[in-house]
């Protein structure tokens, strides 16, 4: 999906690998979803015992950037997902988009859950943030 507009929710969570994001805004009675694909192939990379480095392809900076301007609308952002890449999302809007970062609410593991389970989580996490801010 190709995101010509930011969520029209104010509170969104993405959930983040490094082929997809969802993010999901989040109301009190009702949730959006946009789906970012990562473009290209997926290359994964091999590496050998003698070579030197992680064996690990950097982060596409125009699918973070694409992420970013989905998000410009947001005031609370919850990233989730497995491994690295919710942290990527996160040091780059950090680096690019001082802003977003400022918005940044939460950064939590969550491996492969259904788009239900995140709305929910997603939900239960805002509802408890929005107590401590008050």
């Amino acid at each position: 999906m190709n995101v010509d507009h930011p969520m029209p929710h104010t509170h969104v969570c993405v959930w983040i690998d490094h082929r997809e994001a969802k993010l999901f805004g989040i109301g009190l009675e009702t949730a959006d979803e946009e789906r970012l694909v990562e473009p290209g192939p997926h290359h994964r990379i091999h590496r050998k015992a003698d070579q030197v480095g992680k064996g690990k392809a950097p982060p596409d900076t125009a699918f973070l950037e694409r992420i970013a301007e989905a998000l410009s609308a947001s005031t609370a952002i919850l990233i989730v997902g497995p491994g690295v890449a919710k942290a990527e999302l996160a040091a780059h809007l950090r680096l690019h988009h001082a802003t977003l970062a400022g918005r940044i609410w939460g950064i939590e593991p969550f491996d492969h859950p259904t788009d239900r389970e995140i709305v929910a989580a997603a939900r239960q996490f805002f509802r408890a943030a929005e107590r401590m801010h008050a």
